[in-house]
């Protein structure tokens, strides 16, 4: 009976933090010949989706029929086609399928025509929304919680959360707050109980407003945040004396990261920028990623041709990498020549900078020189040893590099004794100017901070894009980069302590802390740069609401 039909995996995506899909969810995704996903959790599951599958968009092209509706029966069509085609389907819905009334009754009409499939829960909105507020559900008195949907709950479901002192959840929105405060009230909850509001929760537009059921309506007047055309948006209430609101200042742990909110442009390739993409989000930050140089194979690749064949056939004592773009130049050479990391065996090998090292051990190389003080040509020149005939069989230095290299580092190796065979290995040249919406944010200051990896981001970013609005926080690996953009009329906010993307990171998280904490402790409102600029408030009052 089971044999000719497909399978179907309904899968919880939670309330949005892509990082809060399970380890099954994600197993499920890789496996998925076809996934059907709401518009909303689209983004959180298709970075994991297998390569190759399909993804049918929910129509909405029936104008007589109200959009849900159609997308709820366009959905089930479909993931009830591709069943019967013997496809493996993953269904994924906001938070958890079990408490989705639509994926319900997707479940039973698997089950009417004997289509197999699994439920892979999900962290409910109203469950996980209030952990990433600062708002614990129970407190030591251990109250009851209760979980209730404003659109659909009865009168007798009011009387009863009326009557009771326990923490009640509230599924409702902006516009209907008030009305939901209201209704607490009127059966029986006193004006003063604590009230939390959070819209967009456990994402990097979370926000959250403190207040009681009887000043909740003054609450969002005052933040600005009502009347809004946007009122309609989702929100999780957390209602009650037992839920911790009076401690959200120790608790709210997500929004009080030191960059919450922040866009941050990283002017680097994607590839280049995952890393530091990755440690800006753990801060709070939005990355942006804008490539500002793209890299070409050199015009003439004799050269190279026969650097790399010299390194198979013993010519040199060194190989030097300057950088990551080095490294991926001669593993693509090696790949060419069907060639791997034992080619390396009785070469010596220096690394400039933590991640040109590690894209070596990635090659399955380890370094043999890692400078120990300052990671630049001149800080590998202070670690590199004099060439020696005695102990040096061979005198000469492989150093594959960017045709716009300094020559700091080949003076240097001469000056040392070696000789050295310095080859273009890449090209390095001016990438295409990014979107016009990305042009326009960047110098409206649209951006709340930019971090500059060289001096050369800073000629190539202003070249593509224009210079960054004097409300940016401006951000700079080193000395050289800072002077740089300074020539370019910037503002210098932040520089790493020593040459690290990612000690740049930190530097810009602490810099994110302080103008936090200057603020709490000023009695202010604590706000992102790019608020700051004219006519940013009122913006933010729409988009927030």
């Amino acid at each position: 009976m089971f044999s000719d039909h497909g399978h179907v995996t309904f899968l919880g995506a939670g309330p949005g933090d892509p990082g809060l899909l399970t380890l099954r969810a994600v197993e499920a995704l890789a496996a998925a010949d076809v996934l059907v996903a709401e518009e909303r959790v689209l983004d959180v599951v298709r970075a994991h989706a297998r390569a190759g599958a399909d993804m049918p968009q929910l129509s909405t092209d029936e104008a007589s029929t109200p959009v849900e509706t159609r997308r709820i029966g366009d959905a089930a069509n479909l993931v009830m086609g591709a069943a019967r085609a013997g496809k493996r389907v993953v269904r994924a819905v906001q938070g958890d399928p079990g408490l989705d009334s639509e994926a319900v009754r997707e479940m039973l009409a698997c089950a009417a025509e004997g289509v197999t499939f699994e439920v892979v829960p999900g962290i409910a909105e109203a469950v996980g929304v209030p952990a990433y507020a600062g708002v614990p559900l129970r407190d030591e008195a251990g109250a009851d919680v209760r979980f209730v949907d404003a659109r659909t709950a009865t009168d007798r479901c009011w009387t009863e959360l009326g009557a009771s002192d326990g923490t009640v959840v509230v599924s409702t929105s902006l516009d209907q707050a008030a009305a939901t405060a209201g209704e607490l009230v009127a059966a029986g909850r006193k004006p003063d109980t604590p009230m939390t509001l959070t819209v967009a929760g456990t994402t990097t537009r979370q926000r959250t407003w403190d207040a009681t059921l009887g000043t909740v309506a003054q609450v969002l007047k005052q933040a600005k945040v009502l009347p809004s055309p946007e009122g309609g948006r989702p929100v999780i209430a957390v209602v009650g004396e037992h839920c911790a609101p009076a401690r959200r200042d120790q608790l709210s742990w997500f929004e009080s990261k030191p960059l919450f909110g922040w866009k941050v442009l990283v002017p680097r390739t994607k590839e280049q920028a995952a890393s530091l993409s990755d440690q800006l989000r753990s801060y709070g930050a939005v990355p942006h990623e804008v490539p500002t140089i793209a890299v070409e194979p050199p015009r003439t690749p004799q050269q190279m041709e026969r650097a790399v064949k010299g390194l198979v056939t013993g010519r040199y004592e060194w190989i030097a990498f300057t950088s990551v773009n080095a490294v991926k130049a001669v593993r693509e050479k090696f790949e060419e020549y069907g060639l791997d990391a034992r080619a390396f065996a009785g070469i010596k090998v220096a690394a400039v900078g933590e991640q040109t090292a590690d894209a070596l051990i990635a090659f399955g190389v380890k370094p043999d020189l890692v400078p120990s003080g300052e990671q630049s040509a001149a800080g590998l020149l202070d670690d590199w040893p004099p060439y020696d005939p005695v102990f040096d069989p061979i005198d000469r230095v492989f150093l594959p590099r960017a045709d716009i290299a300094t020559e700091t580092l080949v003076a240097g190796l001469i000056e040392l004794g070696w000789e050295v065979d310095d080859v273009t290995a890449y090209r390095t040249v001016r990438a295409s100017p990014p979107p016009a919406e990305t042009r326009e944010a960047i110098k409206g200051g649209g951006f709340d901070a930019v971090m500059f990896t060289s001096s050369s981001t800073v000629r190539n970013l202003v070249g593509i894009a224009g210079k960054p609005h004097n409300v940016t926080v401006i951000a700079c690996i080193g000395p050289a980069t800072a002077k740089t953009a300074e020539e370019h009329g910037l503002r210098v906010d932040v520089m790493a302590p020593e040459p690290s993307v990612h000690k740049l990171a930190e530097a810009l998280a602490a810099f994110g802390a302080e103008r936090r904490m200057a603020a709490l402790e000023a009695g202010e409102s604590v706000a992102r740069p790019s608020e700051r600029r004219p006519g940013a408030r009122r913006r933010r009052a729409a988009s927030s609401s």
